[in-house]
């Protein structure tokens, strides 16, 4: 029986084997009572936009290459009735390495928290690197549903499944060991990212995620991600649903695939972006470090303005 937004039950059968070290009382704070401070209880600007749904994937907390800040700064500047939270929120696979969680990361579980404890349906959908929490399908953790995979009806009547994508990627699927190295080159270019957006910062530039320009650049990289939209495409048609929409590419992106509404969330890692929908049943990509650089540069310039006038 297909599940829906209002109909959520247990998962569809698959599940990963569960490992020692990782598991919601360690990793999910909430869960482990261990809440080092309650970032609801701080100074936050009203909500400037309320939206129907949110969809944000790929945060990779856990890890040095997660953009947090920006994660909660979108956080407090939004509502919405549902948060659907689509896989790789919590980076499991870098966790079992070396634990990096610091007070930021905290303050982004404690923003979502505080959004569930307010009224707004948090909906979990694990992927590739927090499969750790697929073994607890249909079950609930500070107010927060785990799921396999679920259809979201829009406004407009059409029905969307949210999945993570990660089963239809054929290197995760029948070559784990290769996407773990491939998970570390990924982290050198995510580094060399964060080096080059610092000098970029430096001399007053805006942010610009230089791997997701070299990976759009590389033709392999290219062919793949068409390759990938079009099985998960295939899969909602199958499903019966009239689109998908999906995360774990780090490629932002709504469009029609086929007869399917093709719609990724990107992530919070190089792009920092998220889909919406409005009120009125459309979509929207966020482009939330774009929009914040956009707005400190009209805020600098209007700051400006008493100096300039002064100075004459």
């Amino acid at each position: 029986m297909r599940q829906t937004v209002g109909q959520i039950g247990a998962a569809e059968g698959r599940s990963a084997r569960r490992p020692r070290r990782l598991g919601p009382a360690t990793l999910l704070p909430w869960v482990g009572g261990a809440r080092q401070v309650d970032a609801g209880a701080r100074d936050r600007p009203r909500a400037r936009t309320r939206v129907r749904a949110m969809f944000l994937s790929d945060l990779h907390l856990g890890t040095k290459g997660c953009q947090a800040d920006q994660v909660l700064s979108f956080l407090r500047a939004h509502e919405a009735d549902v948060i659907y939270l689509v896989g790789d929120v919590v980076d499991g696979w870098a966790l079992k390495g070396d634990w990096y969680w610091p007070q930021a990361h905290v303050d982004v579980i404690d923003e979502l928290l505080r959004k569930a404890r307010g009224g707004t349906r948090m909906i979990y959908i694990p992927g590739n690197h927090d499969e750790f929490l697929r073994d607890y399908y249909g079950t609930h953790f500070g107010g927060v549903e785990v799921v396999e995979s679920c259809v979201h009806q829009a406004l407009n009547g059409r029905r969307y499944l949210v999945i993570h994508g990660d089963l239809f990627d054929v290197v995760i699927t029948q070559a784990k060991w290769l996407a773990l190295i491939g998970g570390k080159a990924y982290d050198v270019a995510i580094a060399l990212n964060t080096w080059f957006n610092a000098a970029r910062r430096a001399f007053g530039m805006p942010y610009w995620s230089l791997s997701q320009w070299v990976k759009l650049k590389v033709k392999n990289a290219v062919a793949f991600i068409g390759a990938f939209e079009e099985a998960l495409a295939a899969e909602a048609a199958r499903r019966e649903a009239d689109g998908v929409i999906c995360g774990h590419i780090h490629h932002a992106v709504i469009r029609e695939a086929g007869a399917s509404h093709y719609l990724n969330c990107g992530d919070w890692v190089e792009s920092c972006t998220a889909i919406v929908e409005r009120f009125d049943g459309t979509f929207a990509i966020v482009r939330w470090a774009e929009e914040t650089a956009r707005e400190a540069a009209e805020r600098a310039e209007v700051e400006a303005v008493p100096a300039l006038r002064q100075a004459k």
